[in-house]
């Protein structure tokens, strides 16, 4: 059995445990965001690309101020107002007509409550609570020091591992690498940037040929703080399963892509 990985920066502690026979035989296409400095991904190269210049992280006052403004336009609906606060990294792999679409599948935002701000050397975090039309959710809004959205991860703690899963590789096979990023855990975030991701994606379709469905997904193993999902996929060239790998608060931390390639069946 061969592994086509799509390997992220953070190692899974226990994926030896649940996967340990499948990693000995590595094969195939094998991608190791830490080991590749200078891509799109790694985190000197996501600061050089953010502004061109060394800048400090924001205030309080001026990350609440930012974190407010975003959260306006995500409640107005203003697609446009929305994609003008990206950072120049997000605009590159999204577009005024992608966020608008994104937008229709979201429940709607009807108020917030601004709590944490946790500056780092550059960016600032900032925790929110939402009312949403489906209930409570916090959220995760990360800012680059011009006060635009640079990136931010949504609580999924309470849903399933399976539907996790699901939600992340759909948003891969659209198109929509940023939303695909907020299912990633905040630290993994730090090492790849949403260019990164549609980099990756491509590369492994070059290997696979495009998608064309997800066909199943099976929650494989569960060992100690982390769950291992199955997202079977077909790809016009051979049909395989994605491996992702969460921890206990349903954050992505790391994807495999194991293959023992089915053959393409001939038309009739």
């Amino acid at each position: 059995m061969s592994l086509r990985r799509l390997r992220f920066a953070q190692q899974p502690k226990a994926l030896g445990r649940m996967a340990m026979g499948m990693l000995s035989l590595t094969t195939g296409l094998s991608i190791t965001m830490a080991a590749l400095p200078g891509t799109p991904g790694s985190s000197a190269s996501a600061q050089t690309q953010s502004s061109g210049v060394d800048r400090p992280a924001l205030s309080v006052e001026a990350a609440r101020a930012a974190a407010d403004r975003i959260l306006g336009a995500v409640k107005s609906r203003d697609a446009n107002l929305r994609y003008s606060q990206f950072s120049e990294e997000l605009k590159a792999v999204s577009s005024p007509s992608m966020v608008a679409a994104s937008m229709r599948t979201q429940p709607k935002l009807l108020s917030w409550t601004l709590l944490s701000v946790q500056g780092g050397l550059r960016n600032t975090t900032v925790e929110a609570s939402l009312t949403t039309s489906i209930g409570q959710r916090d959220l995760f809004i990360v800012l680059n020091p011009e006060g635009k959205l640079a990136g931010y991860h949504l609580d999924v703690s309470d849903e399933e591992p399976g539907k996790v899963a699901l939600r992340f590789v759909t948003a891969l096979s659209s198109g929509h690498f940023i939303s695909a990023r907020s299912f990633l855990s905040l630290p993994l975030q730090k090492d790849i940037s949403a260019s990164s991701l549609q980099t990756r994606w491509q590369q492994l379709q070059r290997q696979t040929g495009e998608f064309v469905r997800i066909r199943k997904l099976v929650v494989a193993e569960s060992s100690g703080d982390q769950r291992l999902v199955l997202v079977n996929t077909e790809f016009n060239r051979l049909s395989d399963s994605l491996f992702v790998i969460l921890n206990a608060n349903n954050d992505i931390i790391g994807v495999d892509f194991p293959t023992d390639p089915i053959a393409p069946k001939q038309v009739r």
